[in-house]
C-alpha cells in the first residue's frame, strides 16, 4: 500500500532584546518554511516542513525572560506560549544572557519550548535550531522506525524494532518473584508505588492509549537459568548472553498475556534464593549492571534484588524482607521509557535538557511519542484495508455486510483526516482521527462475518462434506435409479382389456 506523509511543524522562533542577528533577510516578524524528505520506500513517501516564524519578544515574555534561572524563565514563559501538541516554541537570548549556565548553548524545558543562546550570524542559528526542532518533534530515525513494517531491514538502526507497536491500549503486571519462601517472606507496597510513581506517568501518557495496571507475587518461580558462582566476590554472577533464557520459564509462570487484547509489559522483582545469594548481572564485558536489572525490548524487564543475609547464622527463617520501592521504581520507569522510545538521544554536550519531574516525561517528549505513532497509526490502517480488499478479491461470492462497509468508509475517512490533519501541523486531532481509523479498519477486518470465510473457502468445504455425503448418497442413488428402471417397465407392459 502506498502512503504519502506531510509533516509540518508549527515553530516560534523568539528574539529577545539583543539576541538579534546582524544578516536577517527581512525585518522581523516574518515567515520562513524548509522541507526535508526522509526516505522510506519507492511507495511511501514523508516529507517534513518546519513552518517557522520569527519575531521579537513581547513584553511578558520580556519579563519572564529576566528570570534568574533557566528553569523559572521555563515556568514563567510557559503560560504565554502556545501549548498546541506538535508546536515548539525557541526563544533566543543574547550572548552574554546568564540564564544558561556556562557552555550550555541550548536549554530544552519541560513543556515545548527552549532557550538558545544567540551567537554567529543567521546560519548558525538555523542550524542548531534545526537540530533542536528534531531533537523536540522527530528525527529520521523515529519516523523510520515508526515505519519498519515498510522500510527494507538494510536502512534500519539497531533500535528500530525495541519500541512497542502502536496499540490503542497496553497492560502492565508487576510481577514479585519468591522462589524460597521457606527462607525470604517479601513485602512490597506495590499499590502505594504505583500510586506514587507510575499513574503520574500513564495520567500524562492516557492520550496515547489506555492503561490498565495489575500486580501478582508468585511463589516458587525460579529463573531458567543456573547462576554462576564467583569465588572472589563470593556472589552468583548471571552473565549477559544467559539473559534471554531466562525469560522463557518466567513468562510460562506469569499468565497474563494469554487472555490480553493488548500488549503486556511485565516488570519482574526478582528475590534470589538463599542458596544463590548475593545475584549480580554482568554486561557484556564482564562488569556488573549497577541497577542489577535488564530490559528486554517489547517485553518488560527484571530487576534482581538481593536480601542482605543476617548478621548471625542462628536467625530465625523465613527472614522478613521490607522492599525499598523508590530504588526499584526508578528502575521500572526507566525500563518503561525504554520500552516506549523516550530513551534520551546522545546530545551534544551544549544541550541541557530539563527533568520533567515526577510526570516521567516532558510534554514535547509526549509529542514524539505522538508523531511516531500517527504515522505508524496510518501505515497500520492502510496495511488492514489493503490486506481486506485482497481477501475481498479472492474470495468471488462473499457478502459484505452494511455495517462492514461502513466501518471500511469510516476508516479510509479517518485516516484521509489524520493525513490532512498532519499537514496543517494539528498533531492532537491528527493522532485521534489516526486512532478511530486504527479502531474502524479492525472492527472491519474482524468481522465474524468475514472471518470464517477467512479458515474456510469453497475447497475446502467440498473437502469436508464429500466424504461426509458421499456414503450416503450412493444408496439413495441407487433406490431412485431402481424407480426409474420400475416405472419404465410399467409403461412397457400392455394393460389388459376385458
Amino acid at each position: 500500500a502506498s502512503a504519502q506523509f506531510q509533516l509540518a511543524v508549527p515553530v516560534a522562533v523568539v528574539f529577545a532584546p539583543e539576541s538579534v542577528p546582524g544578516d536577517l533577510p527581512r525585518p522581523l516578524p516574518f515567515r520562513d518554511v524548509q522541507e526535508m524528505e526522509i526516505p522510506v520506500n519507492l511507495r511511501t513517501t514523508v516529507t517534513t516542513r518546519y513552518e517557522t516564524i520569527y519575531r521579537s519578544t513581547t513584553a511578558q515574555e520580556e519579563a519572564a525572560l529576566g528570570a534568574a534561572t533557566a528553569r523559572e524563565a521555563d515556568a514563567a514563559l510557559h503560560p504565554l506560549q502556545d501549548t498546541s501538541l506538535g508546536s515548539l516554541t525557541m526563544y533566543v537570548v543574547p550572548e552574554t544572557s546568564s540564564l544558561l549556565p556556562q557552555g550550555i548553548s541550548v536549554y530544552v524545558g519541560k513543556h515545548r519550548s527552549a532557550l538558545v543562546r544567540a551567537g554567529g550570524g543567521l546560519a548558525a542559528l538555523r542550524a542548531r535550531l534545526q537540530q533542536l526542532t528534531q531533537v523536540m518533534s522527530f528525527t529520521v530515525s523515529s519516523i523510520t522506525a515508526a515505519l519498519s513494517d515498510r522500510v527494507p531491514d538494510g536502512q534500519l538502526g539497531p533500535d528500530a524494532r525495541r519500541h512497542l507497536k502502536s496499540s490503542l491500549g497496553y497492560e502492565i503486571t508487576f510481577s514479585l518473584l519468591n522462589p524460597d519462601p521457606k527462607s525470604h517472606a517479601v513485602d512490597w507496597d506495590i499499590e502505594d508505588a504505583v500510586n506514587r510513581y507510575v499513574q503520574p506517568v500513564l495520567d500524562k501518557l492516557s492520550l496515547v492509549a489506555n492503561f490498565s495496571v495489575d500486580s501478582q507475587i508468585l511463589y516458587y518461580a525460579v529463573l531458567g537459568v543456573t547462576p554462576r558462582f564467583d569465588k572472589e566476590s563470593s556472589s552468583f554472577l548471571l552473565s549477559a548472553h544467559s539473559l534471554p533464557h531466562v525469560i522463557n520459564p518466567v513468562e510460562a509462570r506469569l499468565g497474563s498475556s494469554a487472555a490480553s487484547l493488548y500488549p503486556v509489559l511485565n516488570f519482574l522483582l526478582y528475590v534470589p534464593e538463599r542458596s544463590h545469594s548475593p545475584l549480580y548481572i554482568q554486561d557484556k564485558d564482564g562488569a556488573p549492571v549497577s541497577t542489577n536489572a535488564f530490559h528486554s525490548p517489547r517485553w518488560g524487564g527484571i530487576m534482581v534484588y538481593n536480601v542482605e543475609a543476617p548478621a548471625s547464622p542462628q536467625a530465625s527463617l523465613p527472614l522478613h524482607v521490607e522492599v525499598d520501592m523508590v530504588r526499584v521504581m526508578e528502575v521500572f520507569l526507566a525500563q518503561l521509557r525504554l520500552l516506549f522510545g523516550l530513551s534520551r538521544e546522545e546530545l551534544p554536550p551544549e544541550f541541557l535538557l530539563e527533568s520533567p519531574g515526577n510526570e516521567g516525561l516532558a510534554d514535547w517528549e509526549l509529542d514524539r511519542l505522538l508523531w511516531a505513532h500517527t504515522v505508524e497509526n496510518i501505515a497500520t490502517v492502510s496495511t488492514t484495508l489493503t490486506s481486506l480488499a485482497q481477501l475481498l478479491d479472492k474470495i468471488g461470492n462473499i457478502v459484505i455486510k452494511d455495517d462492514v462497509a461502513s466501518e471500511v468508509y469510516r476508516a479510509v475517512a479517518s485516516a484521509q483526516s489524520a493525513v490532512a490533519e498532519l499537514a496543517v501541523g494539528h498533531l492532537h486531532s491528527a493522532f485521534q482521527a489516526s486512532k478511530e481509523a486504527v479502531t474502524s479498519s479492525e472492527r472491519a477486518f474482524f468481522d465474524p462475518s468475514l472471518l470464517h470465510l477467512l479458515y474456510f473457502p469453497d475447497d475446502q468445504k467440498f473437502a469436508i462434506y464429500i466424504p461426509l455425503f458421499l456414503p450416503m448418497a450412493v444408496p439413495i442413488l441407487l433406490s431412485l435409479a431402481k424407480i426409474v428402471r420400475e416405472t419404465r417397465q410399467r409403461k412397457k407392459e400392455p394393460t389388459k382389456v376385458d
